[in-house]
C-alpha cells in the first residue's frame, strides 16, 4: 500500500467514511479549497462529508503527513548505519503513531555517552550476553573472568552488564508498548503538597493529598493539578500501586528477558528487571503518561471552548433595529451609544446616575432623549458591575416615557471581550474619535443586533467561554477556534454590502487582505450590484471567487439568486427548476409551494448531483434563511440583584454563559454566575453537559446553595428541585468548586485578569483564573 492510500485508509477509519471520500476531500484541500466550501458545494465529490468530519480529516492529514516524513527520515537514518533489516523496515513502515515510530527508532538514535556505553568500552558486553544466553551459569563466577584495570571487581562487572541490559530494555519498542498499555490501565495519579506551600497554595487544597486512577482523571482536574505543579505547590507522580502494580510491572520487564526458574542467571535477571523498572522504565512511563494526560486534557479543554464559542457565535440576533447600548460603570459613569439598524453610530453619551454624582433625573432625561430622537427599539445593557442597577434605571426610564413614544425592550447582554475590542487597533481604526470606554458601549449595542458580526472582531480567546484556556497549547487552541469562527460565519452567510472587513475576512477564500480589498472597492465604487462584480476587486481571482461567492449575500440586487446560498456555478440548475414551475424566479422564492410538484432527481446530472439539487430546492423554498434561532432573552427577577438577595429554593430565569466538563455556568443577574453541576442538569444521568445546554440558552434554575463569603452559587435544573446545598457540596467533593464569575470592573473598564481568589474554595478558586473571564 502506497503512502497516500495508507493515509486515506487511516483517516477513513477515524471519520467513519470510505477511502475514496477521503481521497476526494484531500485533493480538494490540496487545491486550496476551504472546509466550508467543500462541505457545502462539493457534496458529490466527498460523498457528503460534513464540516466536522472535514475538520478532523484536515487535522489527521497534517499529522499523518508529518508521520510519513518522519518515517522516511528514520528509514534513511537506519539505512545509513547499515542496520536496516527486512523485519525492522516492516516495523517502521507499519508504525501508526509518532510515539510508536520513535520507540522503534530508539536503539538507532544517535545518543550521548551513557553508563552502558562505558561498560561496552570496558569489554563487558560479552558478560551481559553470557548471562542472557546461559541461565545455568553463576553470574558472579562469570563476572570474575572480566576483571581488568578498568573493571576492578565482580560488583563493577555485574553493574556494567546490568547497565547494558537495562539500556537494551529501555529501547525495546515491544516492551515499551506493553508497559505503556499496562500503565494506562493500572496507573494512579498522585498529587502531594510541597512542604511549606500550604498557605501559599490554599486555592489548590483539594490536591494537597489526592490520588485517583490516571485513566479516570477528567480534563479540568488534570489541568488544575498541572497548574498547581507548575506553580510549585504540589508534586505529581504517575505510578502503579506500589503493593500490587509495581511487582506486575517488574514482571512484564522480566518477561521481556524470558526469565524463568532455570538457575542463578534467572535469579540475577529477575532482580535486575525489578531494578530496571524502578530506576529507569518507571520514570520513562511517568513522563510519557504525564504527556498523554496533558495532551488529552488540552484536547478536551479546546473542544469545550470550541463548542461554547460556536454556540455564542450562532446565538440569536435581535436583527436590524436601532439600539441604545449601555456599558455600566459607577464612578466614571454609564457609557452610552446609539446605533442605527445597520450598526452605524448615531450618538454617544455618559450618564452619571450613581455615586458620587447620583444624577438619576439627568440620566433618565438622557435615555428619553436618545429613545425619542433615534427611535430606539432595544436597549442593550452590559452585564458587568452595576448592571442590575443600570437595568433598574432603564426600567424606571421606560415607565416614565412620555405618551406617544414606543417603549423599547431592555436586554442584558454579555460584555465578554468588549473591553478587549475597545482597546484594539481595529476599534481605534473604526472609531478614531471615540473614547475607548464609549467604544465598549458601541460593541454592546451591536452584539445585540448581530452577535456573530460583532464577536468576530474580538480574538476568540478573549471572548471568555473556555476552560483553562491559558494552560493549553495556544497554537492548537487558536487553530481550533479560528476554524469555529470560519464555520459559523459561512454557515450564516454574510451581506456583501454591509459586512465589515473583520467579518469578511472569515468568509471562505477571502482572508484579511482580500477582505480589506473588498471593502475598499465597495467604498470607492458603491454597493455591489451582483456577485460577479467581485471579480473586479483587486487581487480577487477566479479561485477566490469560487470559494467565497456562495457565502456572500446581496439583498435586493439585480440577480435574486445572489440573496441565496445557491452558488453562481449552479445558477443554471436553479433557473431550470424555476422554469419547470412556469413562474418568475421571484414568484417562486415568495411561494415555495410551487416547488412541491417537482422531483429533484429530474434536475440532477453528472455535474450537479442530487445532494446539490436538493440544497437548491431548499434554498428556493427559504432563500437566504438564517440558521440561527429566533431572538429570546432571560427575564431577571425583580429585587434579586446581588448574591445577598439569593435564598435557597428560589426559582429564577437566567442565561447559560459557559459550559464546562463539570457543569454549566448561568447568569441570573447578580454579577456572579452560578453553577449547575453536571449532576443537577437533568433528572437523568448526564455524561456531557452539552447534551442538555449550550451557551446562550435561557433556562430556569432553582437556587440550592448560597455561599456569600466565597461567592459560590449552586443551582439546579432538576425537576425534583435539586439536592440540598449540603448534598451538592458532597457531590462536588470529587470535582471542581464553582467560584467563577465576572471580573470586577473599575472606572468603567475591565480590570486586569486577577490571580485566583484565595477566598474561593479549592478548585473553585483555581477556576477563577483558569477560565477566561467575561
Amino acid at each position: 500500500m502506497d503512502t497516500n492510500a495508507r493515509i486515506a485508509q487511516l483517516i477513513a477509519t477515524d471519520i467513519s467514511a470510505q477511502p475514496r471520500q477521503v481521497d476526494a476531500a484531500v485533493k480538494l484541500l490540496d487545491e486550496g479549497s476551504t472546509v466550508p466550501f467543500i462541505a457545502r458545494y462539493r457534496k458529490e465529490a466527498t460523498g457528503g462529508l460534513d464540516d466536522s468530519q472535514l475538520r478532523t480529516l484536515a487535522d489527521r492529514l497534517s499529522y499523518l503527513r508529518e508521520l510519513e516524513a518522519r518515517r522516511a527520515t528514520i528509514l534513511e537514518s537506519v539505512k545509513s548505519q547499515d542496520k536496516l533489516t527486512d523485519e525492522l523496515a516492516r516495523s517502521i513502515v507499519n508504525a501508526t503513531t509518532k510515539s510508536e515510530l520513535e520507540d522503534i527508532y530508539l536503539p538507532y538514535r544517535p545518543k550521548r555517552r551513557t553508563k552502558a556505553t562505558i561498560a561496552k568500552e570496558n569489554g563487558l558486553e560479552p558478560l551481559a550476553d553470557g548471562i542472557l544466553n546461559d541461565r545455568s551459569v553463576d553470574p558472579e563466577a562469570l563476572a570474575a573472568t572480566f576483571i581488568t584495570e578498568n573493571v576492578p571487581d565482580v560488583k563493577t562487572a555485574l553493574n556494567g552488564a546490568r547497565d547494558i541490559i537495562a539500556e537494551r530494555l529501555s529501547e525495546d519498542a515491544t516492551l515499551l508498548g506493553r508497559l505503556r498499555d499496562f500503565m494506562r490501565a493500572e496507573a494512579w495519579l498522585t498529587s502531594s503538597v510541597v512542604a511549606g506551600k500550604e498557605a501559599e497554595g490554599a486555592k489548590f487544597q483539594d490536591y494537597f493529598d489526592k490520588r485517583e486512577k490516571w485513566a479516570d482523571v477528567p480534563s479540568h482536574r488534570a489541568l488544575a493539578m498541572l497548574r498547581a505543579a507548575n506553580e510549585g505547590i504540589v508534586t505529581l507522580d504517575i505510578a502503579p500501586d506500589p503493593e500490587t502494580g509495581a511487582p506486575r510491572a517488574a514482571g512484564i520487564v522480566a518477561q521481556a528477558l524470558n526469565v524463568g526458574q532455570g538457575g542463578k542467571g534467572d535469579d540475577w535477571l529477575r532482580t535486575m528487571a525489578g531494578w530496571t523498572w524502578r530506576i529507569k522504565l518507571s520514570l520513562t512511563m511517568m513522563v510519557d503518561l504525564m504527556g498523554e494526560m496533558r495532551a488529552r486534557a488540552h484536547e478536551e479543554a479546546i473542544q469545550v471552548f470550541a463548542r461554547n464559542l460556536k454556540d455564542l457565535l450562532l446565538a440569536a440576533p435581535a436583527g436590524a433595529k436601532s439600539v441604545l447600548g449601555l456599558d455600566p460603570g459607577i464612578r466614571t459613569g454609564v457609557k452610552a451609544a446609539v446605533v442605527d439598524a445597520t450598526g452605524k453610530v448615531l450618538a454617544t453619551d455618559t450618564l452619571y446616575p450613581f455615586q458620587p454624582k447620583n444624577d438619576v433625573n439627568g440620566a433618565i432625561a438622557a435615555i428619553h432623549r436618545h429613545i425619542a430622537q433615534h427611535n430606539v427599539a432595544l436597549i442593550a445593557i452590559g452585564n458587568g458591575t452595576a448592571s442590575r442597577e443600570t437595568e433598574r434605571l432603564v426600567a424606571d426610564a421606560i415607565k416614565l416615557l412620555p405618551k406617544g413614544i414606543p417603549a423599547p425592550t431592555k436586554v442584558v447582554v454579555s460584555e465578554a471581550g468588549a473591553s478587549v475590542y475597545s482597546a484594539s487597533e481595529l476599534a481605534a481604526k473604526e472609531f478614531p474619535d471615540l473614547d475607548v470606554s464609549l467604544r465598549g458601549a458601541v460593541s454592546i449595542a451591536r452584539r445585540l443586533q448581530d452577535p456573530l458580526a460583532e464577536l468576530v472582531k474580538i480574538e476568540p480567546k478573549a471572548i471568555g467561554v473556555g476552560q483553562y484556556q491559558h494552560d493549553v497549547d495556544q497554537s492548537r487552541l487558536t487553530k481550533a477556534l479560528d476554524a469555529v469562527v470560519e464555520d459559523a460565519v459561512n454557515a450564516v452567510g454574510v451581506d456583501l454590502n454591509t459586512a465589515s472587513a473583520p467579518l469578511l475576512a472569515h468568509v471562505s477564500g477571502l482572508g484579511p487582505v482580500l477582505a480589506e480589498a473588498v471593502v475598499a472597492h465597495r467604498d470607492s465604487n458603491g454597493p455591489f450590484k451582483d456577485r460577479k462584480s467581485l471579480l473586479k476587486v483587486a487581487r480577487l481571482g477566479p479561485k477566490a471567487f469560487e470559494q467565497c461567492a456562495g457565502f456572500l449575500r446581496i439583498r435586493d440586487g439585480e440577480e435574486p439568486l445572489d440573496a441565496s446560498s445557491v452558488h453562481p456555478e449552479a445558477y443554471g440548475v436553479a433557473r431550470k427548476i424555476v422554469a419547470a414551475c412556469g413562474r418568475d424566479l421571484r414568484d417562486v422564492m415568495k411561494d415555495p409551494a410551487l416547488l412541491k410538484r417537482l422531483n429533484p432527481a429530474d434536475f440532477a446530472d453528472d455535474t450537479f448531483g442530487l445532494p446539490t439539487v436538493r440544497d437548491i430546492f431548499g434554498e428556493l423554498e427559504k432563500p437566504g434563511r438564517d440558521p440561527r434561532p429566533s431572538f429570546k432573552t432571560a427575564q431577571f427577577t425583580d429585587g434579586v440583584e446581588t448574591i445577598n438577595d439569593l435564598r435557597e429554593g428560589m426559582v429564577l430565569e437566567g442565561t447559560v454563559t459557559n459550559v464546562a466538563a463539570f457543569g454549566a455556568f448561568v447568569d441570573i443577574g447578580v454579577h456572579q454566575d452560578g453553577l449547575v453541576h453536571v449532576s443537577q442538569l437533568a433528572d437523568r444521568f448526564v455524561k456531557d453537559p452539552h447534551e442538555v445546554v449550550k451557551t446562550g440558552d435561557v433556562v430556569k434554575v432553582r437556587v440550592t446553595e448560597v455561599d456569600v463569603p466565597r461567592k459560590r452559587i449552586g443551582l439546579s435544573m432538576r425537576k425534583d428541585g435539586g439536592t440540598s446545598a449540603k448534598e451538592a457540596r458532597t457531590e462536588r467533593s470529587a470535582g471542581p468548586s464553582h467560584g467563577t464569575g465576572r471580573p470586577q470592573r473599575h472606572n468603567g473598564k475591565s480590570a486586569p485578569k486577577p490571580k485566583q481568589d484565595n477566598s474561593q474554595g479549592a478548585l473553585g478558586a483555581a477556576l477563577l483564573e483558569a477560565m477566561k473571564k467575561r
